[in-house]
């Protein structure tokens, strides 16, 4: 059976209705769970089901911070906040390696498909060797935040949760054995970075941020937490008068060290946020939102952490794909507008803008549209010796519209390989059909 969003609810209610269930709950709580749902859930998790009684009361604690109290402090505002920052950062990152100079690939005629199909899964095997290799041992994914007006400003590797999940959910097309190792290892650290009940922040100075922990739920959905959905309440709650999903989840023990540089309803996070929770009556002001955004052509300037439409666009297409029927009535006018952004030679620009066009016209549904051959030529010869694909700005604010922080941006070879792998699956499906 399809999970319920309320699993936990759903467990009560059924308990509460079905006695022989009631007891293999309380009996084998993980055997019942996992049957139930069809899913397989962490051996290293303890599941533990306790019944109240008219003569005995349960109070759960929730686990203790990950943070101490001190680093709690040394996470406030200011010269504090920035100081906790370089805890987060790693090694200087060196320079950007140029891009490869592009390659003669096969032929673009009707003759030579079955060869592109075949160069496209060779170019796939290529590029998981590479990212194999590229994430650390805990399984997180390598990022580099640089400054885009200011290349003597130091660039600096980080490894946050939000991009391991982003590149990992974009692997979950992939079925090389390979590329279900990586998934594997990254789950287990996202799963070592989550905090109750199921929330990520992006650096440890900032909130929890529902972009993060959208996206990370996702990639982990078979996590206890999430799979009980504990974090969906908290999530629903931070919405704006107008049902948009607001962007920083700012407890009130916590401080709030982005007020002066946010934008809260962001088309991105929203998009992500419906991928997670589904087509249900809380995200229907959203979706609409999201809708308006499109049709009427507003998405410029909409998002300060997405400076791109076609990452608008991908995020978009990754909710419609996954939370149907959810914006099922966009896709067609979607369509149109990626294929808008096609310059007079008919490409869509980089690689990484073209793997995002391809993957989102085929989330939803308009494989048809593409031109499968071009954009496989494309994505082939760009690629490197070492199976790599250039670094190239993946998100970031880059103005100073909403604060004084800006221009910062963050993308590796890494990200940008682990999208052109999802493009060139779909592109090699779509040229054996």
């Amino acid at each position: 059976m399809n999970k319920p969003v309320d699993a936990a609810d759903y467990l009560v209610s059924k308990a509460g209705a079905d006695s022989e269930f009631r007891g293999r709950l309380l009996a084998n709580p993980r055997e019942t769970i996992e049957t139930e749902f069809g899913v397989t859930l962490a051996e290293d998790h303890e599941i533990h089901v306790h019944e109240e009684t008219y003569g005995a009361t349960h109070v759960v604690l929730p686990p203790r911070s990950k943070f101490s109290d001190a680093e709690r402090a040394a996470a406030k505002t200011g010269a504090a906040s920035l100081e906790f920052l370089r805890k987060t950062l790693h090694d200087p990152a060196p320079p950007a390696r140029p891009p490869a100079p592009e390659r003669t690939t096969v032929g673009n005629d009707a003759a030579t498909v079955e060869a592109l199909a075949m160069a496209g899964r060779e170019s796939i095997r290529r590029g998981l060797a590479f990212l194999e290799a590229a994430i650390d041992d805990n399984g997180a994914w390598h990022c580099i935040r640089f400054n885009t007006a200011d290349p003597d400003i130091p660039r600096h590797y980080e490894r946050p949760a939000f991009v391991s999940a982003l590149c990992v959910l974009a692997l979950e097309c992939c079925d090389d054995a390979r590329a279900k190792e990586i998934r594997s290892a990254t789950e287990s650290y996202l799963v070592d970075t989550v905090e109750h009940p199921g929330f990520w922040r992006y650096y440890r100075h900032l909130p929890q941020d529902l972009d993060s922990t959208a996206l990370c739920s996702l990639a982990v959905g078979n996590h206890p937490w999430i799979l009980l959905g504990r974090n969906v309440p908290p999530m629903l709650a931070n919405r704006d008068e107008e049902g948009r999903f607001l962007t920083w989840m700012l407890a009130r023990d916590e401080p709030d060290v982005v007020s002066r540089f946010r934008i809260e309803a962001d088309p991105v996070v929203n998009a992500n946020v419906i991928a997670y929770l589904g087509d249900r009556p809380e995200t229907r002001d959203a979706q609409r939102w999201l809708e308006s955004l499109v049709t009427e052509g507003r998405l410029d300037d909409s998002s300060k952490w997405y400076p791109d439409t076609a990452a608008i666009y991908y995020a978009i297409a990754r909710a419609a794909v996954r939370a149907r029927p959810a914006l099922d009535r966009l896709r067609p006018i979607l369509a149109d507008r990626i294929l808008g952004l096609r310059d007079e030679r008919g490409e869509f620009g980089n690689v990484l803008r073209t793997a995002q066009a391809v993957s989102a016209l085929y989330n939803i549904g308009k494989p048809d549209r593409i031109d499968a051959k071009r954009a496989a030529q494309r994505l082939i010869s760009a690629q490197r010796g070492d199976g790599s694909w250039p670094e190239l700005l993946a998100f970031g604010d880059q103005t100073l519209k909403w604060g004084t922080v800006g221009q910062i941006g963050h993308g590796s070879e890494s990200v940008t390989s682990a999208f052109c792998v999802e493009a060139l699956e779909r592109l090699v499906e779509i040229l054996s059909a």
